[in-house]
């Protein structure tokens, strides 16, 4: 009798946990939607005075005015212009974190849009046009309605919230730190310590109303070369008395797409090395002495990609040498792979397909553009996943892609968005009510 009635209270313990969640879901629900014209209000401001990496000075006050009303405890000038929001629930549970980039580009608009920006900034010395080019002004405003939903919640939160307003997510100017990497150098998974992470991209090839997500490798690693050729000068008219570095690096860049097609396992992990730069000579008549190439290299496994970072120095040095000429190969690591964790994501992929409809929801082919919140995910599992936000009536193929000068998103997704982040957050403290964070908030 004894274990019978034992049983009935975990069953009425478990039932009334279920009704509170369902409960604050449908609260969930109303508050995103009586938000959404405030998001689009947030959204289309920042839209129309971007500002660059490391320089989003204007972007950070408003944002921490927005988590200050909200009683929420701010903290600024991380990682140069970053801003981290700590909402501490009413119960013990796990510290979640949610992430939202805030730079633009250098990029000049050409949409036709009343909010269309006509800013200018400095980009490492050059005066530019400045846009949000990659939809980053949709990812604040919508983390800013996910924080103000969670803080009219905040007593029957199971946990705490952290909100980090990351600036640099396209790479800090030349000679600064910037972005993720130096957020989580300044310890920004610190005090209290994050147990999960969760983020989004808008995407303006999908539909409005979907979510995209992959396990594991989502977005590649980033990798920079340098590949500097020293020939012998010559005059052009004959070539035999110097070293040519220029056709010697029309071979090297032959030779370096063969370590993709012939070296690197396609069917299992696809790879990327792209030449994007070469620069040599002052006159049409002079063969120059040196040559620099410059480009990325991108990759979805760690193997792959070291197995590609050897491959390109032992090509470039052993071409050269049959040139004569001397090859010396530098690669810098940028960011490394966007890893959902695989656990984490087949936990959390029910939430998705309960808020945006299981037929909404898909799963994605990994994509060869990086993400640095990659550099979360190197610390704590993390779930990045994409936002519908095609213009309506717009094939994929028609629409214009990030980081050009028509990009365009459709504002329709932000209720989801919203939606999505917030019950990312209620159903992960669900998972593991009770883990409270100990005396030091570590």
């Amino acid at each position: 009798m004894k274990k019978i009635v034992l049983s009935g209270a975990l069953l009425l313990g478990a039932y009334m946990s279920f009704a509170q969640t369902a409960a604050l879901k449908a609260k969930v629900a109303q508050k995103a939607q009586s938000l959404e014209s405030k998001v689009v209000t947030w959204r289309r401001d920042f839209h129309q005075n971007p500002e660059l990496s490391n320089r989003e000075f204007k972007t950070s006050e408003k944002v921490a005015a927005h988590l200050r009303s909200l009683g929420i405890e701010v903290q600024t000038g991380v990682a140069k212009t970053g801003v981290v929001g700590i909402l501490k629930g009413g119960k013990p549970g796990p510290v979640i974190a949610l992430r939202a980039d805030m730079d633009a580009l250098p990029v000049k608009e050409r949409v036709d849009i009343p909010f269309a920006s006509k800013a200018m900034g400095e980009y490492n010395g050059q005066p530019v046009s400045v846009m949000h080019a990659c939809g980053h002004d949709s990812h604040v405003a919508i983390l800013m309605g996910t924080a103000e939903i969670l803080a009219s919640m905040k007593s029957e939160l199971k946990g705490t919230v952290k909100f980090i307003f990351q600036p640099a997510e396209e790479g800090a100017p030349e000679g600064e730190e910037g972005g993720a990497g130096l957020m989580v150098k300044e310890g920004v998974l610190e005090n209290p310590k994050v147990d999960a992470i969760f983020g989004l991209h808008i995407s303006a090839q999908a539909p409005v109303g979907t979510i995209r997500y992959r396990p594991k490798g989502t977005m590649a690693a980033s990798d920079w070369f340098k590949i500097k050729l020293k020939g012998k000068q010559a005059h052009g008219a004959t070539p035999w008395q110097g070293i040519d570095p220029i056709v010697t690096a029309s071979q090297i860049v032959m030779g370096l797409q063969t370590i993709v097609s012939r070296n690197a396992p396609l069917t299992e992990s696809a790879a990327v090395v792209t030449v994007g730069q070469i620069n040599a000579g002052v006159r049409s008549n002079i063969i120059p002495e040196e040559l620099n190439m410059n480009g990325t290299i991108r990759t979805l496994d760690t193997q792959v990609q070291d197995m590609i970072h050897a491959r390109m120095k032992q090509v470039a040095t052993n071409i050269a040498e049959s040139a004569g000429a001397i090859a010396e190969v530098s690669i810098t690591k940028m960011c490394p792979v966007t890893f959902n964790d695989p656990s984490l994501t087949e936990k959390m992929v029910p939430t998705l397909e309960a808020v945006a409809g299981k037929e909404n929801v898909f799963l994605t082919s990994a994509a060869t553009g990086a993400e640095d919140f990659a550099f979360y995910q190197e610390k704590v599992p993390g779930l990045f996943f994409f936002l519908g936000g095609a213009p309506k009536g717009k094939k994929e193929s028609e629409t214009a892609s990030h980081h050009t000068p028509d990009f365009y998103i459709d504002e329709g997704g932000f209720v989801l968005g919203m939606k999505a982040m917030t019950n990312l957050t209620l159903d992960y403290m669900e998972m593991n009510a009770g883990k409270a964070v100990n005396a030091t908030g570590k």
